[in-house]
């Protein structure tokens, strides 16, 4: 192979990879809400889980995609793990599109016909377009370099013979490669790429080039379907308990689906032939691989299915480690930050999770005697390490341009640093003891004071489920009288002399300081509302947004 035609090569791998990235990218966020909707309705049966993996990923074009989102609904507790496997093996089953399209329209079409007009009308909505529109044109672009991509490979592969860059293949005879050898080039091309398809577009093009022989082609498809998995391992590095889980089940599925594939290896290959001619397809060595990848993927389901429930099984019982630190998110992880709707959802999850520690060490204070200091800074610590995590993922979100979002992250910060201020406030008024025995006319006053409190918050706590604006607003309203009450009674029994100068102070401010955790909490539960995902069977909409300003 010529310098020339390596370094075409090269860029026709460049250019299928780019477009295979702006596709993917593209209609991740032209999708939004449907693409949550359809995981969504992934509850129902397992068949509707692995239905809903082929479809998702046949719409969007990654399984890596798929998986990350589905890591974001178990996180989130919309999905279970059983349903997140089904839905991760009709990833695996939905990413065999990718070798279809190649084997059907890249070697029988002018690809350019097909790249100009979609890189044209693209980069139109691209530049002119807005929100959902902006991402669709990316979308379009990159399915135009996509096949511009596979045009520069298939010219590059037709200028060398076969002996020029997989010689080694052979056709037989002394010099030809073991299959194990060519399921190890398939998973290294993976790795590098860092892309299934693309190890697939090639392995493809090359066997329909006559570059390869079907059987070591075969052999390869094997590798980048093990290959794939890489990703989602580096993903789960360090990530939460279910991305790891999910994961898991991931390579499970590919390792099995690859070892029973590489085993019937020549059996599976005449078979994929026969089907091939059987319905009527042109008998190209594309279209015959693209029938075996749906092969071993179909194998692989039918292998892995019936012992589903074990493998899920086993997988609750490892990767806990995590889930124990309760300093430590258990929703935010940087895969799921590449879905932005997704990613608001695992927000609104682990902001409930840190209103629910500073609820705790807002009673605990309440309810103190002065003697929990150690306790109450030990939540606060946990609330501050979860509201700058929280605050520090919203960052990494891409909105893309998707006003629902946009909204959304500034809001996610607001609630992160409401709920860091209460348990801060806990923490002061933990170290302010109620009055042991109030005078008189004072203690009726302060205890309804407290009640009031303690109503407050069991309102406004995010664990309790969606909150109803209009009965927290009289909720916090009821405390508001109640603090006015208290404050005049203690002010009159200052003046009065019934209560030493020193006291009055310390009352002052324990209940000015009780005051600020309930419009806290409150401003956090109104937030948390609009930012939680609605259950599939809501029938209304949140009422309107607050507008406060942040502290």
């Amino acid at each position: 192979m010529s310098f020339s035609s390596l370094i075409t090569f090269a860029g026709g791998i460049g250019l299928f990879l780019l477009g295979m990235r702006l596709m993917s990218d593209g209609l991740k966020v032209a999708a939004g809400s449907a693409l949550r909707g359809l995981l969504a309705r992934a509850t129902g049966s397992p068949l509707r889980a692995l239905a809903s993996g082929v479809l998702i990923t046949a719409l969007v074009q990654s399984s890596s995609a798929v998986i990350f989102a589905t890591i974001g609904f178990v996180n989130a507790g919309l999905l279970t793990l059983g349903q997140a496997v089904g839905v991760i093996f009709g990833a695996n089953l939905g990413t065999t599109l990718t070798s279809w399209i190649v084997a059907l329209v890249g070697f029988d079409v002018d690809l350019r016909v097909l790249a100009m007009p979609a890189v044209a009308l693209g980069m139109g909505l691209w530049i002119a377009g807005r929100g959902r529109g902006t991402a669709l044109g990316q979308a379009l672009v990159g399915f135009g370099i996509f096949f511009l991509g596979l045009d520069v490979l298939k010219g590059a592969f037709s200028a060398v013979g076969p002996d020029d860059l997989f010689g080694l293949a052979g056709h037989g005879g002394e010099r030809a490669m073991p299959v194990v050898a060519f399921t190890a080039i398939g998973i290294m091309l993976t790795l590098l790429m860092q892309s299934s398809s693309a190890a697939l577009a090639l392995t493809l093009t090359a066997a329909a080039t006559g570059m390869l022989p079907p059987l070591a082609a075969a052999a390869m498809v094997v590798g980048a379907n093990v290959g794939t998995t890489s990703t989602a391992v580096f993903a789960s590095i360090g990530a939460t308990a279910p991305a790891q889980r999910a994961a898991a089940a991931h390579v499970v599925f590919n390792l099995v689906a690859a070892g029973a594939a590489l085993a019937l290896l020549p059996w599976m290959l005449g078979a994929s032939a026969f089907l091939t001619a059987a319905i009527g397809l042109e008998q190209q060595v594309a279209t015959t691989l693209a029938v075996f990848h749906t092969l071993s993927k179909l194998l692989g389901v039918a292998l892995v299915w019936p012992f589903t429930g074990a493998l899920v099984a086993m997988l609750e019982r490892r990767f806990g480690s995590r889930e124990a630190d309760p300093a430590v998110p258990h929703f935010l992880d940087r895969a799921v930050a590449a879905t932005p709707r997704l990613a608001v959802d695992a927000l609104a999850m682990e902001l409930t999770r840190i209103g629910a520690i500073a609820q705790a060490a807002a009673r605990t204070a309440l309810a103190g005697t002065g003697d929990d200091d150690a306790a109450l800074l030990r939540e606060q610590g946990i609330v501050d390490r979860l509201g700058e995590a929280a605050i520090d993922f919203a960052a990494t979100v891409n909105s893309g341009g998707d006003p629902v979002v946009e909204a959304a992250l500034p809001d996610a910060v607001r609630v992160a640093q409401y709920y860091r201020s209460m348990a801060e406030r806990a923490v002061e008024l933990g170290r302010l003891a109620p009055m042991a025995a109030p005078p008189a006319e004072l203690a009726p006053s302060l205890h309804a004071l407290d009640a009031a409190a303690l109503a407050a918050l069991a309102d406004a706590d995010p664990a309790a489920g969606p909150r109803d604006a209009n009965h927290l607003d009289l909720s916090i309203d009821a405390f508001e009288a109640a603090y006015q009450h208290a404050k005049s009674e203690l002010l009159r029994a200052g003046s009065r002399g019934t209560l030493p100068s020193t006291a009055l102070v310390r009352a002052l401010d324990r209940i000015s300081i009780l005051r600020r955790i309930i419009e806290q909490a409150g401003k956090g539960a109104l937030f948390i509302a609009h930012l939680m995902p609605p259950p599939a069977s809501a029938a209304a909409a949140p009422g309107p947004r607050p507008d406060v300003p942040v502290p």
